[in-house]
């Protein structure tokens, strides 16, 4: 247990909000993970709908601890020289570490990430593994990388090159340019960018109105999406007809026909 991070579930949605508000939520060992274990959790658990990740007082995630890095006296040149974990054993743990935007990206049901302020380094790409993004319009966002001589981490060049191109890509992580949320959503970045004082009312609707979806569906879209980034159409089109009969074999799909020809809403049950 850690108080990292704040857990909460009401009506389907689970809640996740890094905590550590004096340091801009920067990720902790603890947060991290705490975070890996309640991400992998809830994309298991069936009661879960929609997964929020957001941040407490104000900001969303400032990405790695750096003053943290400048106090380790175990990075750099005396790494694998009996002064601290190998490099072998570096590269493994942060790999470890990263597996939660994997989880993200990929578990069966929406994820939404509400940004109230600052999100950067690991912490942007934190929110742009999440399916959709809502952000304050002020709130600022860089990869930051290249302000302290690192490469990138978790999957931050993937999910940014995929959203807006190589070329813009390239440029957001070489210069760590500073945007704000109104800049990320016409840039395509995040869904939708509002005033800071109705951020966390909208994004409370918006994760209820997620979490009416047919569920299962949703989980094989996002299976659909997710594949064709990286297959061929031929490819594609036999994992969605795969996915499509799939569906239609649900009781949500059931339900959804005869709601149809009745003229009313749908309730999806997640079945």
């Amino acid at each position: 247990m850690t108080d990292h991070l704040i857990e909460t579930f009401e009506d389907g949605v689970a809640t996740l909000t890094m905590n550590r508000p004096e340091a801009r939520n920067a990720l902790s060992g603890p947060m991290g993970s705490a975070l890996s274990e309640a991400v992998r959790r809830h994309a298991a658990d069936p009661k879960t709908r929609v997964l929020v990740l957001t941040g407490a007082g104000g900001a969303f995630c400032a990405g790695g601890d750096v003053k943290g890095f400048a106090a380790d006296t175990s990075r750099g040149a005396g790494v694998g020289q009996g002064q601290g974990p190998t490099f072998e054993q570096r590269v493994a743990g942060l790999r470890s570490g990263m597996e939660v935007v994997k989880w993200l990206h990929e578990m069966p049901k929406p994820t939404l990430a509400v940004i109230p302020g600052a999100a950067a380094g690991a912490g942007l790409s934190l929110a742009l593994a999440c399916d959709l993004r809502i952000a304050a319009d002020g709130a600022k966002m860089t990869t930051a990388f290249s302000k302290v001589g690192l490469a990138g981490d978790y999957g931050g060049s993937w999910f940014l090159t995929h959203l807006v191109g190589a070329a813009k890509a390239r440029e957001l992580y070489f210069t760590a340019d500073v945007i704000t949320g109104a800049e990320a959503a016409r840039l395509g970045i995040v869904n939708k960018a509002v005033p800071a004082e109705t951020l966390e009312a909208e994004g409370r609707a918006y994760a209820r109105h997620l979490a009416g979806l047919p569920t299962i569906a949703i989980g094989y879209m996002k299976r659909n999406l997710n594949a064709a980034a990286n297959i061929s159409l031929s490819e594609l089109l036999d994992v969605e007809a795969l996915h499509m009969v799939r569906t239609m074999m649900t009781e949500d799909h059931a339900a959804a026909s005869k709601a149809f020809v009745e003229k009313r809403a749908p309730v999806f049950a997640g079945r």
